[in-house]
């Protein structure tokens, strides 16, 4: 007797039986017990969630010898026939193996004749994106009219590649992954009529590894009934799956908030005896990371991982290491494949959050292996300074100096820092330059490089009256990326009482955020004498931008090339003499050398 896998001896035969559709089979039953039901329905979803299985439902539903209802008998031959794949009505296409217009077209002079043995002749039609051009025009007559005796039920894990005339002649009901415990219910329902014991972590194990298909889940079920022999332990279904032991996630952050370079470099080495899939293993420690930062956010909530001491890494680890080392999780799983092996590149993602760590001695324990870390932007070139001794020097000599045992220093230095920054901030997180320094308190009014004044530059400003001085000082300034599009997209409306009045267009008013309103009047307080409140108005009469005025005066440009060019006396000849044409949008102003 031939053995039928789980995923077919379980497979739904009633409505009833499906798992986490509730929605879809709420739609299909008002449907069917109005007699209300459409020609053309489309199921999407990923694989193994039940859109060929809610097809054939309703292919009963419809043809089912007791009548049209939302509750097939299935007793009667009809039922049975569909259930078995022998319904003569009842017609499956591979649209992935049945592409081309030729196929399609056989189904639409099939589709006129009446059915053989049911009520409705069902056209189901599995990966439906997978039909060419040619295939999706020779269907849209039929699929906008069918005959009333005829019903198209199209599948697809791609909706994307549907042309929008034919989601437009279709009802369409998405499908929902399901969650671990949908599928771990329905697995332990089906153990239990299959009388084969099982631990729970087995079944959270699967569960985890099916990714919201439960068609995967039964057929990793079956898997592991075979490699374990029936025995699904927590052990063997890890092994099965390469997947590891929650606890030693745990160990790994446990390490890495400790700052301990061996006891980390020792668990990998503990976990490659296992053979463990390590993008899995950055996964999980991915997930244990998110629970962690949940729990130290949004107390409230519930945040356990199994085998991870949340509770206690989250008061270890300050909140944005955790977000830092959560990235690096995500970017070290991502550039896996490029690596020289999988397990160098894992070791590599858990250096790098090693190198990136809290290095407060009141946090966690200094490394027994120095741990290189990037000095903040503000240190990275210092002026050297004598030391009482008459010595100079940089300072990266002098800390080196420093760091010497020394038996009368009882700590501080660089350990009493909670947190070093990495020395590649965001853009938006690096200051403009501007002439004087920021943090100091007061300002020098002659800083060490020398600023700008604004009354000197070749064709630069002096003051700050017009649009036109606006627009100077804009194309003149020191302002970058985002601050200076902001400057540029601004349209100058007046400066009094120490306020500078600008106006935006309603399109770019997305630009104003705070952080860049304050680095444009950072950059604008050596030509005012101190820095201006800023405020964006709505004005009665557009104000030119800068950025429209440089658009206008491209265009103004660009006109007069033209115009100097289709003058020329030599055009003029190889146009009357020879027929010759200008191409488009191919002539160019001359900016000289």
């Amino acid at each position: 007797m031939s053995y039928l896998v789980l995923a077919r001896k379980w497979r739904p035969r009633r409505f009833a039986e499906l798992v986490g559709q509730e929605h879809v089979v709420r739609a299909l039953t008002n449907a069917l017990d109005s007699g209300r039901i459409h020609h053309a329905f489309l199921f999407t979803g990923t694989r193994g969630v039940g859109k060929t299985t809610i097809a054939r439902i309703f292919a009963k539903s419809l043809n089912c010898e007791q009548g049209t209802s939302a509750e097939p008998c299935g007793e009667c031959a009809a039922c049975r026939d569909i259930d078995a794949g022998r319904f003569m009505d009842l017609l499956e296409i591979d649209a992935a193996s049945n592409t081309g217009v030729d196929d399609v077209r056989e189904v639409i002079e099939n589709a006129q004749y009446s059915p053989s043995r049911g009520r409705v002749k069902v056209y189901l039609i599995d990966e439906v994106h997978m039909l060419s051009k040619a295939a999706f025009n020779a269907l849209l007559k039929t699929l906008e009219e069918p005959p009333g005796h005829v019903k198209f039920l199209l599948a697809t894990t791609d909706p994307q590649k549907l042309p929008v005339t034919v989601l437009s002649r279709c009802l369409q009901f998405n499908l929902k992954r399901l969650d671990e415990a949908q599928i771990g219910g329905q697995i332990e329902k089906i153990l239990a009529a299959e009388e084969i014991a099982v631990e729970p972590g087995a079944v959270r194990q699967v569960a985890r590894a099916a990714d919201g298909s439960l068609r995967d889940a039964l057929s990793l079920l079956d898997q592991a009934i075979a490699y374990t022999g029936g025995q699904l332990t927590d052990a063997s279904v890890a092994a099965m799956l390469g997947t590891v032991d929650r606890t030693r996630v745990g160990a790994l952050l446990a390490a890495l908030a400790d700052g301990d370079g061996a006891a980390l470099l020792d668990e990998v080495a503990t976990l490659a005896e296992f053979s463990p899939d390590w993008g899995g293993v950055l996964d999980a420690l991915a997930e244990a990371l998110h629970r962690i930062q949940v729990r130290q956010l949004v107390p409230a909530v519930a945040a356990t991982v199994e085998g991870v001491d949340v509770e206690g890494l989250a008061g270890r680890i300050p909140a944005e290491v955790v977000q830092l080392w959560y990235q690096m999780a995500i970017g070290g799983r991502r550039d896996l494949p490029l690596a020289p092996s999988p397990r160098a590149g894992f070791e590599m993602s858990l250096l790098r959050m090693l190198a990136f760590r809290p290095a407060s001695a009141g946090d966690v324990a200094a490394p027994e292996t120095p741990v290189a870390r990037p000095r903040p932007r503000a240190e990275a070139e210092p002026e050297p300074e004598p030391d009482p001794a008459g010595r100079t020097g940089s300072a990266d000599s002098q800390a080196a100096e420093a760091a010497e045992p020394d038996a009368g220093d009882a700590g501080g230095g660089d350990d009493d820092v909670p947190w070093r920054e990495p020395d590649f901030p965001a853009e938006d997180a690096v200051p403009p330059p501007t002439p004087f320094p920021e943090d100091a308190a007061p300002r020098d009014p002659a800083p060490e490089r020398p600023a700008r004044d604004p009354d000197s530059q070749s064709g630069g400003p002096a003051r700050l009256a017009s649009a036109d001085d606006w627009y100077q000082w804009v194309l003149r300034s020191e302002l970058k990326g985002p601050a200076r599009v902001l400057a540029e997209h601004a349209g100058f409306l007046g400066l009094s009482g120490g306020t500078l009045r600008l106006a935006l267009a309603p399109e770019d008013e997305l630009l104003c955020k705070p952080a860049l309103v304050e680095r444009i009047a950072a950059a604008l307080a050596p030509l005012l004498g101190g820095e201006p409140r800023i405020s964006f108005e709505a004005a009665s009469s557009p104000a030119e931008s800068v950025d429209r005025r440089r658009q206008r005066e491209k265009a103004r440009r660009q006109a007069e090339a033209e115009a100097a060019f289709m003058a020329d006396a030599e055009v003029q000849r190889l146009i009357r003499e020879h027929g010759a044409t200008v191409v488009p949008d191919s002539i160019r102003p001359y900016d000289g050398p």
